[in-house]
């Protein structure tokens, strides 16, 4: 008799519905993902031909934006808030230095008033943040 002998394939996986699986996956992760921005502030100071003064280990920063907005250590904060916080350093603030970074067009009256504000709470030291002067070039 003339048996035929039947061959076998070898199983095979077929990878495309998986590859399609995880792509899809993939995407919807992309999509449903939210990127949480923290709000920040955007500060252009203003440019000195000053000399470059290392930063203390003991200083407040106060940030204050062009359109008024302060921020302490870039937390927001209203102007009673700082006030409220500088009060809680005491005698310490005669050691500890205020720095002011204001934007170039924040309004004077808000720089003064911030400036008083440290003078007031007791720190003995006042500094205002700037950028380093750009290179001008003769036309």
């Amino acid at each position: 008799m003339g048996f035929k002998r039947r061959s076998f394939d070898s199983p095979r996986v077929d990878l495309t519905p998986m590859i399609d699986v995880v792509f899809l996956l993939l995407i919807f992760f992309m999509i449903s993902t939210t990127f949480i921005e923290k709000p920040g502030m955007k500060i252009d100071l203003p440019e000195a031909s000053m000399q470059h003064l290392n930063s203390e280990d003991k200083e407040v920063q106060v940030y204050l934006t062009a359109d008024g907005q302060i921020f302490l250590q870039r937390e927001p904060v209203t102007l009673a808030q700082l006030a409220d916080h500088l009060s809680t350093y005491g005698v310490a603030g005669k050691q500890m230095t205020f720095m002011l970074m204001a934007d170039k067009d924040a309004l004077h009256g808000k720089v003064i008033a911030l400036m008083d504000l440290a003078k007031t709470a007791g720190f003995g030291k006042l500094a205002i943040a700037t950028d380093k002067e750009k290179d001008k070039v003769d036309e």
